[in-house]
This record gives C-alpha cells, structure tokens and sequence, in this order.
C-alpha cells in the first residue's frame, strides 16, 4: 500500500508525541506514590502505564492517516507493551528502562545479519527515502550497525548507574539528540555516495 500524504507536523507529533508526555508526565509525578488495589506504585510507574496505550494509539493513528507503519515503529510498540507491561505488572521499573537497549541490539543485529550476507537491510526499508548507491548504504549500514550497538552500551549504563531522572532526560534528549547528530556526520557520505541516477528519475 503506498503511503498516503499527512501534514508533517500532525506526523511529527504523532511520532515524538508520547515520549514528550512520557517525560511531561514523569516530571509531574515523579515524586509522588499512589497506592491502587493495596499495592504501592510510584509516579515512573503509573507514568509507564499510560505510556502503552499512547504508543498504541499513536502508532494506530499514523497507520490510519498513513496507510503504513513502519518496522521500527511496530517492533518499538511490541517492546513498549511487553517491557511497560512487565514494569507495572511485577512494579519494577528495571523492565522499561532495559527497552532501549533491546531494541538497538535488534536493530544493529539484523543490520549485522545484513552484512554478513553481504546485504544492506537499510538500503531495502530506505532506498527510496536516501538516493545512495549499493556500496553508500553498505558504509551507511556498517556505520548505523556500530551506532545502535554504542546507543545500546550507553542506555545500559545510564540506567545501571545513574538515577531515575538522569534516566528518563538520557531517553527522552540524548537518545534523540544523537540519532540525530548521527545523520548530520553522514554529509560527506551522502555527497560522495549519491545516486545519480536516482536524483535524475
């Protein structure tokens, strides 16, 4: 099904949407606890649980205005409802916090995979979003691979070390702020890499 055209705001927002009310909610209620049903539960907790069904819907809208939904985005709501729904049904918020770890090892894993079969998996989800040649994306790919894995380091060792709230700004800001400081080094690597033929299709 081809995608459909949606106003890229109302796109943005459905994709950044609920992290930033993951993070608004957090802030409001992180130091307070609520006991619901004779057990206690914090506010990162009870924040958590209204993260899974925004995710949902989120993902549910940009399908339905869209016509598609993208395997990053399926597999992150898969991880978001069994990890968030780990974290309030055994009230640990250790379940969550391991959720970006293990959604970048299953990007750079399959991205790896890729690479072993002399394959760039990026290059069959993006080809027609990066106009570069076979051995662009194979650079581009080996260069994600290694990033998603660091990403993965670094989420596991903000959330064994440091607190809660260092935890949640690292998610919220620094995640976002590198994947996008990745995408702006690769210049050069576009510029070198482009595909003519594709810009002059």
């Amino acid at each position: 099904m081809d995608e459909k055209k949606v106003n890229p705001v109302v796109k943005l927002a459905l994709e950044f949407g609920p992290i930033v009310a993951f993070f608004v909610g957090y802030m409001m209620l992180r130091d307070r606890s609520f006991a619901i049903g004779g057990t206690e539960y914090d506010g990162f907790i009870l924040v958590t649980a209204g993260f899974i069904p925004l995710i949902l819907a989120s993902t549910a809208a940009l399908w339905a205005l869209t016509g598609k939904v993208s395997r990053m985005q399926i597999v992150t709501a898969v991880l978001v409802v069994v990890f968030g729904g780990l974290t309030v049904w055994l009230n640990d918020d250790r379940f969550i916090k391991m959720k970006p770890t293990i959604i970048y090892v299953i990007f750079g894993g399959v991205l790896g995979l890729g690479l072993l079969r002399g394959q760039s998996y990026l290059q069959y989800v993006m080809e027609g979003v990066m106009p570069l040649t076979d051995e662009g994306f194979m650079i581009l790919t080996r260069r994600l691979a290694m990033f998603f894995g660091g990403l993965a380091v670094a989420n596991e060792f903000v959330w064994r070390t440091m607190s809660t709230d260092a935890w949640v700004n690292f998610k919220t800001f620094g995640l976002t702020l590198a994947i996008f400081a990745f995408f702006m080094t690769q210049g050069k690597l576009f510029d070198a890499y482009a595909n003519k033929e594709s810009d002059e299709a």
